[in-house]
This record gives structure tokens, sequence and C-alpha cells, in this order.
């Protein structure tokens, strides 16, 4: 998370014009404040304190087939399955 290009903590305290950077999963949301509010309110309220500057999602594939793929009711993983698995999900 990041305001005004600084890496900022949960409780950093912003302003109006301050514009809120943040990655959520592999999309990442740019938000301006227009508005400051003292206590948590509900959605639709909020929704009225910020401008969306995000830009738009990539596009989804219509049918993502898992690269990864176990049979079913072939119980628990065995050590290496299971270490080929983390491997699989790091990249390496």
């Amino acid at each position: 998370m990041r305001v005004n290009g600084k890496s900022a903590k949960p409780a950093t305290p912003v302003r109006i014009g301050d514009r809120v950077t943040a990655t959520v999963g592999t999309h990442e949301r740019v938000l301006e404040v227009t508005k400051v509010i003292e206590k948590r309110v509900g959605a639709p309220v909020a929704v009225t304190c910020f401008v969306d500057h995000s830009p738009p999602p990539p596009p989804r594939e219509e049918f993502v087939r898992p690269l990864f793929v176990r049979d079913r009711a072939t119980g628990r993983p065995t050590k290496r399955e299971r270490r080929q698995l983390d491997r699989f999900r790091r990249g390496d």
C-alpha cells in the first residue's frame, strides 16, 4: 500500500487529494481521496469519499484450465506430490 507514492501502514492518515495505491490480488487500485470521514460508515457512503483512477482489469479468459489437477478421491497427497505442488506454486 502506498500513499502519494510512499510506503504506508494501515494507520497512516490521509488528506483530501491524496492518492492511495493498493495491490489487490494481481490488480492494482489507485484511489484519490475526496472526503475524509472520522468514523466507520457503510459501503454506499464510503464510495462517495473517493474517486477510482484504477486501470481497467485485463480481459478474463473465457475458460481457464487448471494447471495442476489431482484425481478426486485419491486421498491426501504424498510428501513427494506436496513438494512438487509447492514448487509449482512458487514458480520454481
